[in-house]
């Protein structure tokens, strides 16, 4: 599909390389015209601890290593911003990684955040939204809330990286389940590991 427009939130779970690995899939894919970036407060905190990237400011060029070509950044408080209402032309969010409390307020509706918000309008528009849930062991109020989320409309994709393509790191790791998700909202990319079993 051409022209898509993507909103991605990364939120306070472990794992935001794997967000910066969507990001830049994104922001190469000349399918995508527009995408709208929300990184969550405690986001922030992650991104120091696992990136060593450090506050809001040009938090995209840090992410990217260069000036954004198509990427939109919205603060996760601004209710008030186009994601939020289902009159903007979207084709789907991916929350990446999706923190058990970001689940939380999606599946129950809460929408007290501009990514709760837009979940929410993703769902209420029937549109794709993918949640890469990432927590481990999940407890029931994780497990109930995933269950309600599906039932809503939303994928759940855990954060769980392939190895039977082998992978030397963790950006390779990241950059195989990015392609994985990616397919998953029609947009296959190229070098994507395909399984091929023997003949």
């Amino acid at each position: 599909m051409e022209g898509m427009s993507l909103t991605v939130a990364i939120t306070g779970a472990s794992g935001v390389v794997f967000g910066r690995e969507l990001l830049m899939a994104l922001e190469g894919d000349s399918r995508v015209t527009r995408v709208h970036l929300v990184a969550s407060e405690n986001s922030l905190r992650v991104m120091a601890e696992e990136l060593g990237i450090s506050g809001r400011t040009e938090l995209l060029e840090k992410l990217l290593g260069h000036a954004p070509a198509k990427t939109q950044q919205h603060a996760d408080a601004n209710i008030g911003a186009s994601i939020a209402s289902g009159s903007y032309p979207s084709h789907g969010m991916i929350v990446l990684p999706c923190s058990m409390g970001t689940l939380a307020a999606i599946a129950n509706g809460l929408a007290d955040s501009l990514i709760a918000r837009a979940a929410d309008v993703t769902l209420k528009e029937r549109r794709p939204l993918i949640l890469c849930v990432r927590e481990t062991p999940f407890n029931r109020i994780h497990l109930r809330n995933m269950a309600l989320a599906a039932e809503a409309g939303a994928v759940i994709f855990p954060v769980i990286p392939a190895f039977y393509n082998r992978p030397t790191d963790s950006t390779e790791m990241a950059r195989q389940f990015v392609s994985r998700v990616l397919a998953h909202i029609g947009l296959p990319q190229p070098g994507a590991y395909v399984w091929k079993p023997d003949e």
